[in-house]
């Protein structure tokens, strides 16, 4: 089944969920902010997402700015970073079977639904 990580606050989320919607694809929406991934979790979609860790943090939210930002931080350090202050990771995110995306922007979630 198609999932998305959705955070009904960004507008880019909402896009992207308006495309599924719109799929007719049966799709689980996991709330990430309310549902925070285990460390596990993250890795997989890490790893789904075939990206580095870093490619998933949201840069300019300000606990990234304050705490994170200009150190030399390992992946794991950054997982859990992201695990701690879920609002890092971006948006949203949908996995159909083995792929995922980052809908961003939203039309790339065409690709694989």
């Amino acid at each position: 089944m198609i999932e998305i990580y959705h955070n009904n606050r960004c507008r880019k989320s909402r896009e992207g969920l308006k495309i599924l919607e719109n799929s007719g694809k049966e799709f689980k929406i996991i709330k990430y902010l309310e549902n925070i991934p285990s460390v596990e979790e993250l890795k997989k979609v890490i790893e789904l997402l075939r990206i580095n860790p870093i490619d998933l943090v949201r840069k300019n939210e300000a606990i990234w700015k304050s705490d994170y930002k200009g150190k030399d931080l390992t992946d794991d350090q950054i997982i859990e970073a992201m695990v701690t202050h879920p609002k890092l990771i971006e948006r949203p995110i949908v996995i159909n079977e083995n792929k995922a995306i980052i809908g961003r922007p939203p039309s790339l979630i065409l690709d694989i639904i």
